[in-house]
């Protein structure tokens, strides 16, 4: 009996990261969407984390029976970044919009008077599961993971977690839409097209190499906005030009400004040969001002301001069939900056795809009477 006890606990520890937990005692109920949280406002402190106060899917039966337009999933890996803390994201972000999310109030995004939380289901659907020492046994549990919210017809949006998850993420996307058929618009401080990272293939170095050498997206298909600082070296920068990539570097934002760069990096996407866009955010391509809770910060960043309309009109003008928000590291993120923020972007995502669903005008759509054109608008 000791054994076999001894054997049980063995396997628990090797596999119990992707073993499906029994589930036989557990309260019988329709597939479907159900609500965690027992107050109608619970305040910060408060209440089970999901995000925005969303109801729970924990199966893809769940996701098809409750009709759900989003699922919100957390990928809690930091093996690969060579700074432990990033596997924290998912829960600091849940965190981050604590106040918003047990509250009566509106969801309304005051830019464009909507409230995407009207015109949308959105669930939390957990966790990937992960395996906490090894990014490459994660990889191909994490795919499957999210293949299976996108067979169930709902649109993924992931918070990691270290960029390596971007190669699982984005594999998984093609492995449904096929191999080309995804175009990504990629934010980032780095490049993250090495080769291999101190010769680990799975790495938040190189997940964009991978989905290429793969076959799964085609340089083309990368649109690329925010690189700085001293990376990618020559040679790497040389093989992104001939894969096609399009990298506009933050030099480029010096010159031009961003609204022009934004503006062209939005033509890049729907001109892309992609039949579907992908986000993938790295949160070190914000200056670290505004986002210091990141494992790999580099000065000289994008502001906030700068960054959520265009999540915003990606979502909306071009239309999305995913996104992830990675590399949020709460251990190194004094006064919860960086989560909040984090979280703001994925309002501002989902944000775009409820005003693509509500046929809201584009280019860069703004409520008239919010954006002021009673006062500055030419007769």
């Amino acid at each position: 009996m000791v054994d076999n006890d001894a054997e049980i606990y063995a396997r628990a520890l090797a596999e119990g990261w992707k073993t499906p937990r029994p589930t036989e005692g557990d309260m019988k109920r329709e597939p479907g969407a159900y609500n965690v949280h027992r107050y109608l406002f619970s305040g910060v402190g408060t209440g089970i984390r999901t995000f925005f106060g969303a109801p729970i899917c924990i199966t893809p039966d769940d996701l098809v029976a409750a009709k759900a337009d989003i699922a919100i999933a957390g990928i809690p890996c930091d093996m690969s970044l060579g700074m432990r803390g990033a596997a924290q994201g998912p829960t600091a972000v849940r965190a981050g919009g604590a106040l918003l999310a047990y509250s009566p109030m509106s969801f309304r995004h005051q830019h464009v008077d909507l409230d995407p939380f009207e015109l949308l289901n959105v669930v939390d659907y957990g966790d990937a599961p992960v395996d906490p020492l090894s990014m490459d046994n994660s990889v191909p549990m994490i795919r499957q993971f999210v293949r299976e919210i996108v067979e169930a017809g709902t649109l993924p949006i992931l918070i990691g977690g270290d960029h390596s998850i971007a190669w699982p993420n984005i594999a998984a996307l093609s492995d449904v839409y096929g191999p080309g058929k995804v175009g990504v618009v990629h934010f980032d401080a780095h490049a993250d097209a090495s080769s291999s990272f101190f010769g680990h293939l799975a790495s938040h170095g190189s997940p964009i190499r991978r989905l290429i050498a793969e076959e799964h997206i085609p340089g083309s298909n990368f649109v690329q906005v925010g690189l700085r600082g001293f990376y990618p070296d020559q040679a790497t920068h040389n093989w992104m030009q001939d894969q096609g990539m399009k990298t506009h570097f933050m030099a480029e934002v010096e010159r031009y400004g961003f609204e022009r760069v934004m503006d062209t990096a939005i033509d890049q996407a729907l001109a892309a040969g992609a039949e579907h866009l992908y986000i993938s955010f790295d949160m070190d391509v914000i200056d670290p001002a505004f986002a210091p809770g990141t494992g790999t910060p580099e000065p000289a960043g994008l502001t906030p301001r700068e960054v959520f309309p265009m999540l915003r009109r990606l979502a909306h003008e071009v239309g999305i069939v995913g996104a992830e928000i990675v590399e949020m590291n709460p251990l190194v993120d004094p006064g919860y900056t960086t989560a909040l923020v984090a979280n703001r972007c994925l309002i501002e995502i989902i944000t775009g795809v409820a005003m693509r669903k509500a046929g809201l005008p584009g280019p860069h759509y703004l409520d008239p009477v919010k954006a002021g054109d009673r006062w500055f608008a030419q007769p």
